[in-house]
């Protein structure tokens, strides 16, 4: 693996463990276990029957707690130490790998994107829930898991093809938030006064 495509691979994972941690744990303990990738120490450990056993047990809480409006909040503080630690522990293998440089550099750099990205979400989903009366959290949560397993995937499998998933999630986005903050612009406009009438 190339430094380029390591760090790539890292951000990947890195990202992918903001939305949710035990999906790319799972990702690259499931293809170590299968031989599709090849794990280091200590990172191999990742593929040993107990602890993808765990790994699975933990994500099937989370992927419950995180579909009930109010629950989610609660295991969003929470994770806001698995998930930054998660990345931290992907990134620094994937720089170990593929990079000469210190384990301590994919540890920070892990932490910020993972954490990052977890910050952005555990402050979204209350506002998600209050808009539009808890129906929206389940649906997010659904989105954000597949999101995280697709990164993880193409983050391991092909990043190359990460990178254009991520800009064009970026853009998709981008796109609903424009679009929202023109019906905002539109509803918050006053109503022009018709000839005839009064208040």
């Amino acid at each position: 693996m190339d430094p380029v495509t390591a760090v790539i691979t890292g951000l990947g994972l890195a990202g992918a463990a903001g939305l949710n941690a035990y999906v790319p744990l799972l990702v690259v303990g499931l293809l170590g276990r299968f031989g599709v990738l090849h794990l280091s120490a200590p990172y191999d450990s990742l593929s040993d029957t107990p602890v993808l056993v765990v790994l699975g047990v933990l994500f099937a809480i989370e992927f419950l707690a995180d579909k009930v409006p109010g629950v989610d909040s609660v295991n969003d503080v929470v994770q806001t130490v698995v998930r930054p630690l998660a990345g931290a522990v992907l990134m620094a293998g994937s720089l170990g790998i593929g990079t000469d440089l210190p384990p301590w550099v994919g540890v920070v750099a892990g932490i910020i994107t993972a954490g990052g990205i977890h910050a952005t979400k555990a402050a979204a989903r209350p506002v998600v829930n209050v808009s539009t009366a808890g129906v929206g959290g389940p649906v997010v949560s659904l989105v954000e898991d597949a999101v995280s397993l697709a990164a993880s995937l193409l983050a391991v499998l092909a990043p190359l093809l990460l990178v254009v998933f991520v800009a064009g999630l970026v853009w998709w986005v981008r796109r609903i938030w424009v679009r929202r903050r023109e019906a905002r612009a539109v509803g918050a406009a006053p109503r022009p006064i018709e000839p005839g009438s009064y208040g």
